[in-house]
Formats: structure tokens, sequence, C-alpha cells
């Protein structure tokens, strides 16, 4: 959304949105990310309903938000994306009654659209560890950025950690005697998460060698630095995942998250407590979790179909 568009939102639907995002920063604890498309999503339907004549939040009505609901469709957005942004009004217009902001919700009413999980996609098991091989041929030459790429490549599948929370870990959150990591996810939720051998191995070798050939003044505790010696940007691990992958014949290009599912998957088809691996993840609902156990069914039909005589 442009400058121009921002300036045509109402005084009244600003001063709404910058107190309902200050409570969502605040007092639940939302990441930066998450509250920026609260306000996106918000100044979205505040254009719309301006529109339409509205100019004040007790001006918005059920007839309104469906209005704007059907807007979102003949848009071309996903139900995925509109269901997200449903949901983020409801939750704004719910704040705005419990503060007396308006006197009824008017969102109450907005039917939410369902969404059909669909099962993410993941890297085989040789296909996890031929990336890997990838990674430690990059670091061989000893460049302080690719020793630095193997290691959080080694601790995102090695963990599952989010993109975001592999960023943000200072070099305190590494326990190496214990081989854990303290993460801090959604809501500001901390975990403890370990990791195995071969991804203590790289990290050790990018402290020793790597962080030390990038880290300035101004690097702090950061414990992964970008070329400036600054807290690495996610833009920059997610470029290098892309990277990474494309550069091998037959796998899939995921993405940071990919490899999140993938060690998830992998987890369980080890015989992983999927309760454990919710803990692993983070995930405050365990049907989040058992999303994986599907993925995992449909491999295991996939192979019996192949190999099984009868099948």
């Amino acid at each position: 959304m442009n400058s121009t568009e921002l300036a045509a939102v109402s005084a009244s639907f600003h001063s709404a949105s910058a107190r309902f995002i200050q409570y969502v920063e605040l007092e639940l604890g939302r990441s930066p990310n998450t509250s920026k498309a609260y306000r996106k999503d918000l100044d979205n339907l505040f254009l719309f309903v301006q529109s339409r004549g509205c100019q004040e939040l007790q001006d918005i009505g059920i007839v309104e938000l469906r209005g704007w609901l059907a807007s979102q469709r003949v848009a071309g957005l996903s139900s995925a994306t509109i269901a997200r942004r449903a949901t983020s009004i409801r939750m704004f217009f719910a704040w705005a009654t419990h503060t007396k902001l308006i006197s009824e919700d008017p969102a109450s009413a907005l039917v939410i659209p369902k969404v059909s999980k669909k099962l993410p996609h993941i890297l085989q098991q040789n296909q996890a560890e031929n990336l890997m091989d990838r990674a430690a041929l990059r670091a061989d030459d000893n460049s302080p950025t690719h020793i630095r790429d193997q290691a959080m490549l080694e601790l995102l599948y090695a963990t599952g950690i989010r993109v975001g929370e592999l960023v943000g870990l200072d070099i305190h959150d590494l326990d190496p005697t214990r081989r854990t990591i303290r993460v801090l996810g959604k809501g500001s939720k901390e975990r403890v998460v370990p990791y195995g051998a071969i991804a203590e191995k790289t990290v050790e070798k990018y402290l020793a060698i790597s962080r030390p050939a990038l880290a300035t003044d101004s690097s702090g505790a950061a414990l992964f630095l970008g070329s400036r010696g600054k807290r690495i940007d996610q833009r920059v691990v997610r470029t290098m995942v892309h990277e990474v992958l494309s550069s091998l014949d037959g796998v899939p290009d995921l993405g940071p998250h990919g490899l999140r599912h993938s060690a998830a998957t992998h987890l369980i088809e080890g015989g992983a407590d999927i309760r454990a691996v919710q803990e692993i993840l983070g995930h405050s609902s365990l049907a989040t979790t058992q999303l994986y156990t599907h993925v995992s069914m449909d491999r295991l039909r996939a192979v019996f179909e192949q190999a099984h005589p009868r099948a």
C-alpha cells in the first residue's frame, strides 16, 4: 500500500488502528512482522469502508464487512490470505468492543472462510543429506560466509527452528555442553531445543573461524553475522537456502521453512513422539504437529504401493 493510500485513511480509523497495534505488540507480544500484517489488513478494510461512506468505527456494520470480504475474493486472493485477513478484522473489532471504542461488535457474525490444510512439501531424507553435503563442499574453501552458511543450514535442519528464530539467536543462547539452544519463538515464548553432533561441529567451526572474521565493534552478541558484521537478515538466509537448494538436481526449492517441515517429518518417521516434536517446533496446538504424521503416512503408502506385490 503506497503513501497516498495510507494518507486517505481517516484520522479516526488511523488512531484506532495505532492503538490496536500497540495492544498487539505490547500486551500480546506479537512479532513486528505480525503487527505489520495486522496494520496492512486494517488499512485495506478502512479504505474499502470509506469508499462506502463510513468515516467512524461505529459506521461499520456486518454488511460493509461482508462486502469487504467479497472484494477480497474478487481481487483473486487465496482462501488462506482471505481467512487470515478476516481473522485479523474479527480480532480488531473484538478488541474495539472490549475497550468501548464501539458498543457492538459487527464482526462477530463474520464467517471466516474455511481453508483446507495442505500437506507441507518436504525434502526426502537423502535429499536433506545431499543438501548438507553441498553446504559442506561450499565451506571447504574456508570462506567465512560459506562456513557460516553451512552452520546455519545444519542448525535449521537439526532443530526445525524458524528462520526468524535462527537470526534472533545470541551467542549465549547456545549451550555446547548440553548441545541445546534457547529459542524465543512466536508470542515471545521461550523453549530449549536440542541439536546433534554434526550441527555442533559446524557451529564450533563458525565460531572459531567465521564469526571473528565477520565481527565488528557493532556486532554485539548476535550469533550469526552478515557480511557487514551486523546480525544477519532473514532475507540473506532465505536467499542462501534457495541458492544451495537450486544447485542440486531433482530437489524441490523449499526455502528455510521447508527445512523445518522436513526436520519435523523426519523426526516422526524416525519414531519420535509427536508431543516431543510439538515441543521442539514450539507449536501451541498439537493439531499443527499432527499434520506431519499425514505427510509420513502419504509417503509410507507411496512406498507400499510401489514395493508390495499385492498393492
